[in-house]
């Protein structure tokens, strides 16, 4: 059986590893996708570093990997409409197409979900087998760089457009990938303000770069300092919360209006503490946001990247397949966008 190369978690403890491993074969309802990008993010870094999350979730010997651009090279005998050469993405949520959220058209809602890379074999590899059902044509004006961050850039559109955005102010919490790219589509879809808030001034200069105007160091600055000038009298309308960080929500729900609106993919540590009584008491809405709409938010974020968003800043370093452990170290620091890493003309010894 032909061999491929492959990023895997192969015991249970901090690191990762190279490995030959067998091309897997697709089933009947599958396609056989050679991998031409991938990205890393964080919870890839999550499963590197071997913390609570992953030993509870990462079976050793895993592939891991998300975050995918690649083209199709075989396919099952019942898969219809895809065709060999084709450029591809695909929704990382495999779901069980029979509980009521799937037989209602709410896939991304589907309780017995399984990601690739976390709990079947995932895209950091030459080759990967996805179901039909979750593949995504990239157009030929998106570049396969661009392509590889889709799984991202859907949960930032999924996140951003689940409230009004025309003219309003919006507060977005958690510079990161994804929260920058969360604050380019409030931009692009026409909020009045958007406020990024990090700890990290790499990061938020990254914003800024990209054209994101209103950025805070939380860490040395105060919210309140600019209320002036950004013509705020009661609050911000949208909050997107992005970095996980428990005293970042609590300054998000003191900045809200009454009646305001947030989103909550940042994941807070399961007991940390918000004031409840002002969720109440000043109406708010939370919304928690896992993954993408199926396959709506796909649509979405593909014909924005067609008429004029643009997060091919966000991409900050590129490297060979092999090389994934300074693009691991670079994540961890802090110290980047989006990373790349490229599978063409894989070459161990040069890793």
């Amino acid at each position: 059986m032909s061999k491929m190369w492959a990023i895997v978690k192969e015991e249970a403890k901090p690191g990762l590893a190279f490995r030959q491993i067998n091309i897997p074969v697709p089933k009947n309802d599958q396609v056989l996708i050679r991998i031409k990008k991938t990205a890393i993010c964080g919870t890839d870094v999550h499963i590197y570093d071997w913390n609570d999350w992953a030993a509870r979730t990462i079976q050793p010997g895993m592939i891991i990997g998300h975050e995918f651009c690649g083209e199709i090279v075989a396919a099952g005998q019942q898969v219809h409409g895809f065709s060999v050469g084709e450029r591809v993405s695909g929704e990382g949520h495999i779901v069980c197409g029979q509980c009521r959220n799937c037989l209602a058209g709410r896939r991304h809602l589907c309780r017995q979900t399984q990601g690739i890379g976390v709990n079947r074999s995932g895209a950091f590899a030459e080759y990967l087998c996805m179901p039909q059902t979750n593949i995504w044509r990239i157009p030929d004006d998106i570049s396969d760089e661009v392509a590889a961050c889709f799984d991202p850039l859907g949960n930032a559109t999924h996140t951003a457009l689940s409230f009004e955005l025309i003219g309003e102010d919006v507060l977005i919490t958690g510079a990161g990938p994804i929260g920058i790219m969360a604050a380019l589509i409030c931009q692009y879809a026409g909020a009045r303000h958007v406020v990024l808030t990090d700890i990290n001034d790499y990061r938020l200069e990254l914003a800024r770069e990209m054209g994101i105007r209103w950025t805070i160091n939380v860490s040395r600055q105060s919210l309140s300092d600019f209320w002036s000038a950004l013509k705020l009298k009661e609050g911000f309308d949208v909050g997107l919360e992005m970095s996980g960080s428990a005293d970042a929500f609590r300054q998000m729900i003191d900045a809200m209006y009454h009646g305001g609106k947030i989103a909550l993919l940042g994941i807070p540590d399961a007991q940390a503490r918000i004031d409840w009584q002002k969720v109440v008491f000043n109406g708010l809405t939370i919304k928690g946001i896992y993954g993408r709409e199926m396959y709506e938010t796909w649509y979405k974020m593909t014909t924005m990247l067609q008429s004029g968003l643009d997060i091919s800043g966000l991409i900050t370093h590129r490297l060979p397949a092999e090389q994934f452990e300074s693009g691991f170290q670079l994540m961890k620091n802090g110290q980047s966008g989006k990373i790349i890493l490229d599978w063409a003309n894989v070459s161990p010894s040069a890793g």
